[in-house]
């Protein structure tokens, strides 16, 4: 192939590595990242020598991690951000901080140069992205208090890298002119900084929803997708120019657009490049382990390995600790934030030689690689012998569901939503079968009789253990969202022949439910809102019959209202709209109903000229509520109340 493109040898050797090693990897259990990292060896310098270029490759499939960062953002609305802003600023600078403070004390102690000792402590404090925010989405964790606060602590490193990479040339020792040319030009990068950062977030609020409203428009998915990486691409290029994380901006843009209509769809569009662009990157980290300098320095560099991951360990898992973590969910989170980090790799390249000493940096970098690699199997081997032990020691340790069920209905949940489902159908003498993950839940529900097995419903061979495939209904009624509609596709792609019940969150999500082409959907606490209102009513002295009827009235008319503004609910600008028209027009036609009881309670008009002064008030509407003043009907009944 000597007179192939580049681009094509290149996509030959790293899909093939990838499509024969990750395969096997996972069959072995070790898990997907183990895979690339192992493929990168293979084909890297230090292996077959089939590719060269680990420093070009390594910087492309950086990408991978900005789209990450950018899907992670999409899943962060503003307010829940600002939320997280103690977790963010507080444990995250007090993990970065800790971790190089004693990671500095020790490489001072052992003689190291204290320039040499800070920068390697700085960059050895950072962990790895890709690899934390990758094993929390598999497992499921970032949802929990473990995964937030992982999140967090990442997060703040991405903005901890910005001062670190400016403290560098402070450390260079430049002459005083250098310096005070160099204090202006930082006054002018700050300024920089600032007006990217808030291009970004101004772009962002008032451009990019009209922009993608426009493209969207075209009807040319293919355009869309483009304007989609364009988006990532562009800002990624804005922080790089003025000397910021790519991660970082990419992070903010997903926020932005968290709330937006087309949030579904660009993360539908961006995901297949992020895994791809990620699984590259794993690779070139591989290839980028320098096994020449393990070779020449075996011993220097496994105390290097082992000692900074022990004094990792330790701090992360007392910080743990401090933070209240959960006993159970704090081995991994320790592993996973004890590692090198990828921006460490800068850093240390950053440093230059008047920092640190090339030898010195091809030690640190290989250090960094080595914990990248061996953390996938470190992890690997806390499932098997630590998490079983440590997991029955604070609380209880359930086994997810293996035996063969077979009852006609499952229910997915067991929450507040599912017992009550449960509870019925069990009371009419009926076989359930109930999943739920929350192994404290699960024990707590053993205990007074219910029959529920703990699993993840998101898990095809879980659902299938569990009855799915006999199952003639399947009741979604877990909490978060994302879960319901994952199990929903599983169910619709493998189970058709099982009736779907789901429960919804909110509008939003029973519009998601119905693009799933799920019919039986009940809004969690639509009914029992209504019968609030219902009590109010009456509180305010309403005859209960009146205020049912106002109450079903009211509901038959946000049903119906919701079926008008489902075509729309992608399109924020109709949405709107629709929602405002229909709100108008159903408190229009309740003013005009109050107003005919108020014409009918008024003393010293008789039946006649109640009818004309009604007739005169409601112009061409009279014939629509005259039946409500019939004899043979209650007072207060609408005949129409069907389909209002």
């Amino acid at each position: 192939m000597e007179h192939a493109p580049a681009w094509l040898t290149s996509s030959l050797i790293y899909l093939s590595a990838a499509v024969l090693v990750v395969p096997l990897s996972k069959a072995l259990g070790l898990g997907s990242i183990i895979g690339y990292l192992v493929a990168g060896i293979a084909i890297g310098p230090w292996g077959l020598g089939l590719v060269s270029s680990v420093e070009d490759v390594l910087h492309f499939a950086e990408f991978g991690v900005v789209l990450m960062l950018f899907l992670v953002g999409l899943e962060l609305e503003p307010k829940r951000l600002w939320s997280l802003r103690r977790p963010i600023f507080g444990w995250g600078s007090a993990q970065v901080l800790s971790c190089a403070a004693v990671l500095f004390a020790v490489g001072w102690a052992v003689g190291a140069p204290w320039r040499v000792a800070l920068v390697a402590a700085l960059g050895l404090a950072l962990s790895s992205t890709a690899i934390a925010l990758q094993v929390f989405g598999e497992r499921n964790l970032l949802k929990t208090p473990s995964g937030q606060a992982g999140f967090s602590i990442l997060l703040f490193q991405d903005v901890a890298a910005i001062p670190i990479l400016a403290l560098l040339p402070l450390l260079a020792g430049a002459t005083a002119a250098e310096q005070s040319i160099s204090g202006l030009d930082r006054a002018l990068e700050a300024l920089k900084i600032v007006g990217v950062i808030a291009g970004i977030i101004l772009g962002g609020r008032l451009l990019l929803r009209p922009i993608l409203r426009w493209i969207a428009r075209s009807d040319t998915p293919e355009i869309f997708t483009a304007a989609a990486l364009l988006l990532v691409v562009a800002i990624a290029a804005l922080m790089q120019f003025v000397g910021l994380s790519m991660a970082l901006g990419a992070f903010l843009a997903g926020v932005l657009l968290a709330e937006s209509e087309y949030r579904r769809e660009l993360e539908t569009d961006i995901e297949p490049f992020k895994g791809l662009l990620l699984g590259l990157f794993f690779i070139a980290v591989g290839m980028s382990i320098n096994f020449g300098v393990l070779l020449a320095n075996p011993g220097v560099m496994a105390l290097l390995v082992v000692s900074f991951l022990v004094i990792k360990l330790v701090v992360i898992y007392a910080l743990a600790k401090a933070m209240g973590l959960a006993y159970q969910e704090r081995p991994v989170f320790t592993l996973l934030l004890a590692q090198g980090g990828e921006f460490a790799f800068v850093v240390f390249q950053a440093a230059g030689p008047d920092v640190l000493p090339p030898q010195t940096t091809s030690l640190l970098i290989g250090a960094v690689a080595l914990s990248m690699l061996l953390s996938p199997l470190l992890l690997v081997l806390l499932d098997k012998f630590v998490l079983p032990r440590y997991s029955h020691a604070g609380g209880p340790q359930l086994e997810e569901i293996s035996e063969q069920q077979d009852a006609k209905v499952l229910i997915c949940g067991f929450g507040r939503y599912g017992q009550i489902v449960g509870r019925l159908l069990m009371s009419q003498g009926l076989r359930v079968t109930v999943l739920d993950h929350d192994a404290d839940t699960v024990e707590g529900l053993r205990q007074f009789g219910f029959r529920v097995f703990y699993g993840d419903a998101t898990r095809l061979d879980l659902l299938r253990t569990a009855g799915a495939g006999t199952a003639r209904a399947i009741v979604v009624a877990v909490d978060d969202i994302e879960q319901s509609l994952d199990i929903v596709d599983l169910v619709r792609e493998n189970f058709p022949q099982a009736r779907i019940i789901a429960r919804a969150r909110n509008v939003t999500h029973l519009f998601q439910l119905r693009d799933r082409g799920v019919q039986d959907i009940e809004r969690e606490v639509f009914e029992s809102s209504l019968r609030s209102a219902r009590s109010a009513l009456e509180a305010l002295g309403w005859p209960a019959a009146e205020a049912r009827e106002a109450s079903m009235r009211f509901r038959q008319r946000n049903l119906k209202l919701s079926d008008e503004i489902y075509p729309h609910y992608k399109d924020r600008a109709k949405l709107i709209a629709a929602n405002k028209a229909g709100r108008q027009q159903f408190e229009e036609q309740m003013a005009r109903e109050r107003e005919e009881r108020k014409l009918r309670s008024e003393p010293g008009l008789g039946p006649a000229r109640r009818r004309r002064t009604s007739g005169r008030r409601e112009g061409v509407l009279r014939p629509q509520v005259r039946p409500a003043r019939s004899g043979t009907r209650p007072r207060g009944r609408s005949p129409v109340r069907g389909s209002a």
